[in-house]
């Protein structure tokens, strides 16, 4: 009798659909999805965009029964480790993650960071030269103490804005967690500050206008006013913070193998390049560049991360 042929079992194929869940800018993402549907034409990408992931963590929560999303994506990585000890995120650890520091990583496999953002100070170098010639370079957050500064500094509010958030956080684990010496820094610094503004970018505005001469902000928002043209020089003081922003696959995924290949893709060089050219940021993958004018991870003394 002749022998029948063994057919080998078809892995799963990354096709069809998949729902992106995603918190990243709007203008950024339409171009990352682009890219990954060029490379993958094979999956169609529908994303499902909101302002905040806070927003979009409560609705993968609400959906947890019946999940819809596929992809998490943007965000802290805090806001998917919370997904995560709720047991709503599936493991996944993409072949392209062992290029990535374990820092950057969730060491039960998770979520994968895979872009980095830096909190720095915008400066408008022209006022600083021709007003506090007697000042230094503020290389510190303590720099900004200095006399010299009052009526000159601007900050993100912390109650209404993420910058203004990240600032006074930046500052309690600076004094390592000591609140009351993060509030002494904090009202001797408002003898200098002339205006809490409603978020960080407004402040960078201001800075670019001559109006102000120094507002701490992201690292990438000073960078994406600096493209435009403006007057606005970056310095990432000393003792800073950092955000990791992450993507995960989510736990009952109606495409689980169309989620894991949008994770491959992004961990990619060629994805890292995009997103480092489009937003400005770092990304976690060493072989990709930061954007032009920005130093490298290793010559910034972090305090978070």
């Amino acid at each position: 009798a002749p022998v029948a042929s063994v057919v080998p079992t078809a892995a799963p194929k990354a096709s069809s659909k998949i729902a992106i869940y995603s918190a990243l800018d709007k203008n950024i993402h339409n171009q990352l999805i682009a890219a990954f549907q060029a490379a993958h034409p094979g999956i169609d990408a529908k994303v499902l965009h909101t302002a905040g992931a806070g927003d979009l963590q409560s609705r993968i929560r609400s959906e947890r029964a019946a999940p819809k999303a596929d992809i998490f994506i943007g965000g802290e990585s805090a806001f998917h480790d919370g997904l995560a000890r709720e047991g709503l995120l599936e493991k996944y650890v993409s072949p392209n993650a062992d290029k990535i520091a374990e820092k950057f990583k969730d060491p039960n496999g998770f979520w994968t960071g895979w872009t980095i953002a830096v909190f720095s100070l915008a400066l408008n170098a022209d006022r600083f030269a021709k007003e506090m010639a007697g000042a230094k370079t503020p290389m510190t957050w303590d720099d900004l103490l200095d006399a010299a500064w009052k009526g000159k500094l601007v900050l993100p509010d912390p109650v209404r804005s993420f910058g203004g958030y990240v600032f006074l956080v930046t500052q309690v684990l600076r004094f390592s967690r000591d609140e009351d010496k993060a509030m002494d820094f904090m009202k001797k610094l408002h003898l200098n500050v002339t205006q809490y503004v409603r978020n960080a970018p407004d402040g960078i505005k201001l800075v670019a206008q001559g109006k102000t001469i120094a507002c701490p902000a992201w690292r990438y928002e000073i960078l994406t006013e600096q493209a435009k043209g403006s007057p606005v020089n970056l310095l990432v003081p000393e003792n800073t913070s950092m955000e990791v922003g992450a993507v995960s696959v989510v736990k009952g995924s109606p495409n689980p193998a169309g989620a894991k290949t949008f994770v491959d893709w992004i961990l990619t060089k060629d994805a890292g390049e995009l997103h480092v050219k489009i937003s400005n940021r770092i990304s976690v993958l060493t072989e990709v560049a930061p954007p032009r004018g920005a130093p490298v991870l290793d010559q910034i003394k972090f305090e978070i991360g």
